[in-house]
């Protein structure tokens, strides 16, 4: 148990990354048992060693492990929270629980024995924690992090402090917005970086190798994570790397289901699954109708790549300007909203906002007299009438 505390020791030493997260301030860290889920890279592991800093506690109090240490090979996690607890532990925090066996029912037990205890984990964002065995739903709470917002890659480059504002603070003040912003920062300057290598924060610690590094994590989720927590076949493998190949090349694509499964070489139900599991992966984005029932039974009217950086990592053909575009809008603005497909604009927010998305020289022609409808324009610095500029979606978290 020893070499854990030493290895907890150097985690935080090496710990360099001084930004924190406004993600942070969305968890109520009081709760026993916190769950942080998220796509590879968004920072969770980071986060978790920020907040054992801030908490401050002696050595023997508090504990980070990762669980898929070697240590966890002849030892369970339970057996070692047994111990700490003994030696007066109080919290611990549980990196990388979806490699480890059995981890929600041993987490139940211990939430069930040591009421002094809390635990914080991190896990996958294909992370189920409702299984039949232990069902974790009743006891912890579990929220899901993002990637950088554009927000926080100026506030960060610029050491700035923008605050986030919510849609309808959008809607009704963008003028006003984007004129204050503008008079500190120039958003521009760093839009076209942040598309192509602002949404990971590793982005801040080597951007020349980014696009690569990305594109090497996605590599390792499929063929990892969704082998191990969604069982699909290793014979599978390449047909799903061939469906993401298709649709990095395509997208945003409006998909014929039973001709792309036909494609790939597996039947319709199976290549629905597999586009649901690249979803919960948080490497597509699938888009459905005002009126869709149950998604997992449905066809998504679009699809999308989960954000603007993975065109840059995935695609081998040039980049689709109107994707990239599309796919930020859709990335920031759904993290606290509804969007769906429209057949009059791109997207329908919150079942009542038209958004028609495109250039500087975008006309209203599209969404002509339609209410609540609005433009996000790219290359613009100042809103003009109805037309937004894009980056302002980018402050709605």
């Amino acid at each position: 148990m020893e070499i854990l505390f030493e290895t907890h020791l150097e985690k935080l030493k090496r710990l360099k990354y001084s930004n924190i997260r406004d993600f942070a301030d969305e968890i109520d860290w009081n709760d026993r048992l916190i769950g942080i889920k998220g796509a590879r890279g968004v920072g969770k592991t980071t986060l978790l060693l920020q907040k054992i800093k801030e908490k401050n506690l002696p050595p023997d109090k508090i504990l980070y492990v990762s669980l898929d240490d070697l240590w966890f090979l002849q030892n369970s996690f339970i057996d070692l929270v047994r111990q700490f607890v003994q030696r007066g532990g109080t919290c611990i925090f549980a990196d990388e629980v979806h490699k480890y066996p059995n981890w929600s029912q041993e987490f139940k037990n211990c939430y069930d024995t040591w009421s002094e205890l809390q635990i914080i984990f991190t896990g996958s964002s294909v992370l189920h924690i409702n299984d039949s065995r232990s069902d974790l739903s009743r006891r912890a709470m579990v929220y899901s992090m993002p990637g950088l917002s554009f927000r926080e890659y100026l506030n960060f480059n610029f050491k700035t402090n923008f605050k986030a504002i919510t849609l309808n603070e959008l809607i009704e003040n963008h003028s006003e917005l984007t004129y204050n912003i503008s008079s500190n920062v120039k958003p521009l300057s760093l839009f076209g970086e942040y598309l192509k290598i602002g949404y990971y924060p590793y982005c801040f610690e080597n951007k020349k190798n980014y696009t690569s590094r990305l594109r090497e994590t996605i590599m390792y989720v499929i063929d990892v994570d969704l082998v191990q927590l969604r069982n699909i076949s290793v014979s599978h493998i390449l047909l799903l790397k061939k469906l993401v190949n298709i649709l990095c090349q395509s997208v945003p694509y409006k998909p014929n289901i039973v001709k792309l499964a036909e494609l790939i070489g597996i039947s319709r139900n199976t290549l629905i699954s597999y586009l649901n599991y690249l979803e919960e992966a948080q490497i597509l984005t699938q888009i459905y109708s005002q009126n869709t029932g149950n998604k997992l039974l449905q066809k998504p009217e679009k699809l999308y790549l989960n954000n603007p950086n993975l065109y840059y990592s995935l695609t081998t053909n040039q980049i689709n300007l109107g994707a990239l575009r599309e796919t930020f809008f859709l990335n920031q603005v759904s993290k606290n909203n509804s969007v769906k497909y429209s057949d009059k604009g791109d997207f329908l927010v919150d079942d009542k906002y038209i958004f028609e998305i495109g250039g500087r020289t975008k006309t209203y022609k599209q969404i002509a007299n339609i209410p609540n409808s609005f433009i996000a324009s790219d290359d613009l610095e100042i809103s003009v009438k109805n037309k937004i500029p894009l980056w302002l979606f980018g402050f709605l978290y």
